[in-house]
């Protein structure tokens, strides 16, 4: 697989980190969860527990990891951290800036003993500026980044959003930092240090809702805008059984097609105008019409019309879809356990799934006996 004999020691806890070694795991890497002394990795006792007792979201960031504890704060412990140093290539932390320099193994200290090693930290805020040491997760990141305030409900409020941005985008920003530098190490040999802030890659990825702000130095309006139903094209419906459709492409062919078939194509020039309170006829007449069929009707009836529609799935449907299981998306593992796929499809040294979930410690005698034997 793509990243056979890479090492990689896991410091992280919780989402953001986890996830990044959990694909590193998937393709390959030698991941090494160093978890604190106790009860260990928080998510091994959060949320829906599976048959076997161990929690979904523990068996979809941990499978294929080895674990080993250490107590950092214990110098025989963290003596067998610098040993395991001496062999990884990539370092992962996302404690509170200055934490890891106050144990001893941060990376002034770690690549001071391997140049080699990439050492990556993911904080909310980063390693500088006046908030770094500002205590946040995920949600209150998006409240910080403005994406709360462009996530509103039927009633003009904000309300949480569903899914967590800020740790997915700190995650990958960090995955695809960690792929460069060792990308880079092959000419160099050189790693590198750094410092992802789940803020800072939230606020890169607002290119498209960043136009009011940019250009013209106001705050936008949410509800006029295309990305959040400003224009009838790009929204959401209720049918008749009180399910929901969208529909998500605003391009002149989408919209002619689909008013054609509905027989009022008097409206596609008003379709085409800008967002906002111009579209409030297409969107009305939209509206009325998606509410005399039940959403079964409707997605047969846009089965063979070119129009960028789709039904709005729950998520045990959006998992129980024949599209879903074609990409491998959804994989039951020889014990019946289930998990999320890998997203990444390569033709050649693909990436595998290890189902097998780690036990806390479970692997100290193993790496240990692998460091006296001088690897």
């Amino acid at each position: 697989m793509k990243l056979d004999g890479i090492r990689v020691l896991d410091l992280s806890l919780f989402l953001p980190g986890p996830m990044l070694t959990q694909m590193m795991a998937d393709h390959g890497a030698d991941v090494i969860k160093i978890e604190p002394p106790g009860e260990g990795e928080p998510v091994r006792h959060v949320g829906w527990m599976a048959a076997d007792g161990v929690s979904v979201w523990f068996r979809n960031t941990h499978r294929g990891k080895r674990s080993l504890v250490l107590d950092l704060k214990n110098a025989a412990d963290k003596a067998l951290f610098f040993q395991l140093v001496d062999t990884a290539d990539v370092v992962i932390e996302a404690f509170r800036p200055g934490v890891v320099d106050r144990l001893g193994v941060g990376p002034a200290e770690v690549r001071a003993r391997n140049p080699r090693v990439v050492y990556c930290s993911i904080s909310a805020f980063g390693q500088t500026g006046p908030e770094r040491l500002r205590p946040a997760h995920d949600l209150a990141i998006e409240a910080l980044s403005g994406v709360v305030s462009l996530n509103l409900g039927n009633d003009g409020k904000p309300t949480n959003p569903h899914m967590p941005v800020a740790d997915a985008l700190g995650s990958l920003t960090a995955l695809s930092a960690v792929l460069m530098a060792l990308l880079r190490r092959t000419n160099t040999g050189i790693g590198d240090t750094i410092d992802v802030a789940m803020r800072d890659a939230t606020m890169a990825w607002l290119p498209n809702v960043t136009g009011p702000v940019f250009a013209e130095d106001m705050v936008p309006d949410v509800k006029s805008m295309r990305s959040f139903g400003g224009n009838a094209f790009y929204s959401l419906y209720e049918t008749m059984d009180g399910r929901h459709i969208a529909l998500g492409g605003v391009e002149r062919k989408f919209v002619v097609n689909c008013l054609t078939a509905l027989g009022r194509p008097d409206l596609i020039q008003t379709a085409m105008s800008p967002p906002g309170s111009g579209q409030a006829p297409v969107k009305a007449f939209l509206r009325e019409s998606f509410l005399t069929r039940s959403r079964a009707d409707w997605e047969q009836w846009f089965a063979d019309k070119d129009v960028c529609f789709a039904p709005v799935l729950d998520l045990k449907e959006a998992f129980e879809q024949p599209h879903t299981t074609a990409r491998d998306m959804l994989v039951r593992d020889a014990e019946g356990n289930l998990h999320i796929g890998l997203p990444i499809k390569f033709a050649d040294e693909p990436g595998q799934i290890d189902p097998h979930v780690p036990r806390l410690d479970e692997h100290r005698a193993e790496i240990l006996a692998s460091l006296w034997a001088g690897g």
